[in-house]
């Protein structure tokens, strides 16, 4: 059972920040820093100490561990991190908080980074579960030209959501004229979407679900792509098939997955049947469902009804009751001490493109989160 480390009275720095330093990660032995003076800020605390490594000279403070490292309004993370899960769209966060949207664009982003760093860091010793159900949560970006698949895998009996990855689709569907037209055009300018996306990040997806099993049972509906993608997963698969027309009740075998679908479209603004709030890049879709999967796994009781309900952390044993999102939010992660997988790295370093849309920049990191 893992429990989360809390900070003493007295603090010391648990390593040198600096990537390049042999005492950047944790080690057994002391190593050598000093105390450099404080510096004061506007925010609570005023008083933040400082520090120097010895061994590489670099220079670093107590806020340099925190998750709220170089913000401007520290207070916002825990605000804007439950209001995300409560269907508020990034705009009615802004005018509720009285601050900029792209003040509230760029903490999400930083707050979906960090919650696929934590979600990674409390998996690092866990077994690989045996039984899982796998769907594609379909929603769209930018316009309903360009819809995609969010794979999601959750855990069969605990409810733990393990991983997700996505997938650019065609638009399908009834359309007048005018629609087809336009979508021809669109694909003329900017490519049509691989037709065999689906397979591949679902195979990526079991990959890197089962690593390190031998034999498991996969529950699915009856989508053509999975059964190539659960052969190619590396892993020796009993396959199970449900209906996608039948009763989704807790008597389904995929109520796992019905449920989490459930949970997301409730929980996000961005993805509700009818909604001016879609996520306009992949990339923030996948960095909002990063703080839905940490909230899902560690912070909600399996059942809403049941006050006493065990999260699905609390299920598998990692932790020992629901965390609160000063926890979660307690310290910072940082990128080089976790190894993500190759698609959440990519989500972490914001490599993710909307084909129709020019100027996207990658993650560069200098110091901050």
């Amino acid at each position: 059972m893992r429990h989360l480390r809390s900070q003493p009275r007295t603090w010391s720095p648990p390593h040198c920040p600096n990537p390049k330093c042999k005492y950047h990660h944790p080690l057994q032995i002391e190593w050598p820093f000093k105390k450099a003076g404080f510096f004061k800020r506007q925010q609570p605390p005023h008083r933040i100490q400082r520090f120097t490594c010895l061994h590489c000279n670099r220079h670093f403070s107590r806020q340099t561990f925190s998750t709220t490292y170089w913000q401007k309004h520290p207070n916002l993370d825990r605000l804007i991190f439950m209001k995300t899960l409560g269907c508020m769209a990034n705009r009615q966060i802004a005018r509720d908080l009285n601050v900029s949207p792209n003040t509230v664009n760029h903490h999400l982003s930083r707050l979906g980074r960090h919650c696929l760093l934590f979600h990674q860091q409390m998996m690092q010793d866990e077994p690989p579960p045996s039984q899982i159900v796998v769907d594609g949560f379909e929603s769209f970006e930018l316009s309903q030209y360009y819809p995609f698949h969010h794979h999601v895998a959750v855990e069969k009996n605990t409810d733990f959501f393990i991983y997700f990855t996505d997938s650019e689709l065609r638009r399908k569907g009834r359309m007048t004229m005018g629609q087809k037209k336009r979508r021809s055009e669109l694909e003329k300018q900017f490519r049509r979407p691989d037709p065999q996306a689906i397979r591949k990040d679902m195979t990526e997806l079991l990959h890197e679900v089962l690593k390190g099993q031998t034999r498991a049972t996969v529950f699915s509906d009856e989508h053509q792509s999975y059964p190539p993608a659960i052969r190619a997963s590396g892993c020796k698969v009993e396959h199970l098939v449900t209906s996608s027309r039948d009763h989704r009740d807790q008597r389904n075998p995929l109520w796992e997955v019905n449920l989490l679908d459930l949970l997301i479209r409730h929980s996000g603004a961005n993805h509700k049947r009818e909604t001016i709030a879609w996520s306009k890049r992949r990339q923030s879709s996948a960095e909002r469902l990063a703080i839905l999967l940490v909230w899902r796994n560690y912070m909600k009781g399996r059942r809403e009804k049941e006050r006493s309900s065990p999260t699905p952390a609390m299920v598998r044993g990692m932790t020992g009751g629901r965390l609160t999102v000063d926890e979660v939010l307690s310290e910072r992660i940082f990128r080089s001490h976790v190894e993500l997988p190759p698609r959440w790295a990519d989500y972490h370093d914001q490599r993710i493109r909307t084909r129709a849309l020019v100027g996207q920049k990658e993650l560069q990191l200098k110091f901050a989160a």
